[in-house]
C-alpha cells in the first residue's frame, strides 16, 4: 500500500503548493519511518520516498547499519541528547531537532571528529507548551547567533511542532510564526546560516504548513499506515 499512498501525498503537495502561487518542488517530504520494519523502508525508497525521517537512535542505528546503501536521505527529527550526538552525526544528513547551545556544541566537536559539516535545523518552541522540546521564539537569534560560530554546523532553517489540533486552521498561526522568525533571522545575514528551511507540518496539518512556507514536511501515518 506504500506506492498508492504516497502517490497520494506527492499529489496532494503538489497541489497544496500551487493553490498558494509556489513551486512544488520547493517542498520536500520526509518520510517518517520510525517503529517500522527495514522491508518498509526498502518499499518505500523504492516507490519514490527521497528522505527518510526517524526519531530513536537506537533504532535509526540498526535499520542504517542494514539499509546503508539505499539512495536515500536520511534526516534525525526526534529529540536528540547530547550523550547520542557521537552516533547521530555519523548517520544524518540534517537535524531538525536542535534545541539548545550545549547539544550544538557536541554536535561540533562530534562532527569535527570525521570532517564533516553537519547541517541542523533549530528546534523552536513556538507554542511554549513544556512537554515539547525547543528554544523560545524570543531565544533563537541569539542562540543562532552563537551556534553560527562553531566551524562544523551549518545551520540550515528551523523547526516546529505546534500544538495538536483537529482543525489544522487552528495550527496555521503557529506555522504563520516561525516563517516570520524566519524571515527576521535571514535579514540578519549571519555567516553559516542559510535560513533555506521550514521543517513543518504532519500528516494531518502539511497543506496549511505549505501556505505557510514549510520546505519540509514531515509525513509518517499516511505513507506507512498506522504504526505498531
Amino acid at each position: 500500500m506504500i506506492k498508492p499512498n504516497l502517490e497520494n501525498i506527492q499529489q496532494r503537495i503538489r497541489q497544496a503548493a500551487e493553490a498558494c502561487g509556489r513551486r512544488p518542488e520547493e517542498v520536500h517530504l520526509v518520510a517518517v519511518s520510525k517503529t517500522m520494519p527495514k522491508e518498509k523502508l526498502v518499499e518505500a525508497v523504492e516507490a519514490g520516498v527521497e528522505i527518510l525521517g526517524e526519531n530513536y537512535v537506537q533504532e535509526a542505528r540498526e535499520k542504517f547499519n542494514d539499509l546503508y546503501t539505499l539512495p536515500v536521505s536520511w534526516h534525525f527529527i526526534g529529540h536528540l541528547q547530547s550523550n547520542k550526538a557521537k552516533y547521530v552525526v555519523k548517520i544524518f544528513d540534517l537535524i531538525h531537532s536542535v534545541d539548545s547551545l550545549k547539544l550544538a556544541r557536541e554536535i561540533d566537536k562530534q562532527a569535527k571528529k570525521i570532517n564533516k559539516t553537519q547541517d541542523i535545523l533549530i528546534q523552536v518552541n513556538i507554542s511554549e507548551e513544556t512537554t515539547k522540546s525547543g528554544t523560545r521564539a524570543e531565544q533563537t537569534l541569539e542562540i543562532i547567533q552563537e551556534i553560527s560560530r562553531f566551524e562544523n554546523i551549518a545551520i540550515k532553517g528551523l523547526m516546529t511542532m505546534p500544538p495538536f489540533f483537529n482543525a489544522p486552521e487552528r495550527v496555521q498561526p503557529f506555522f504563520k510564526v516561525l516563517r516570520e522568525l524566519r524571515s527576521r533571522i535571514k535579514e540578519e545575514n549571519i555567516l553559516n546560516v542559510s535560513m533555506d528551511e521550514l521543517s513543518m507540518g504532519m500528516t494531518g496539518d502539511f497543506e496549511v504548513a505549505i501556505q505557510e512556507g514549510a520546505t519540509l514536511v514531515r509525513i509518517g501515518t499516511a505513507i506507512f499506515g498506522e504504526r505498531n
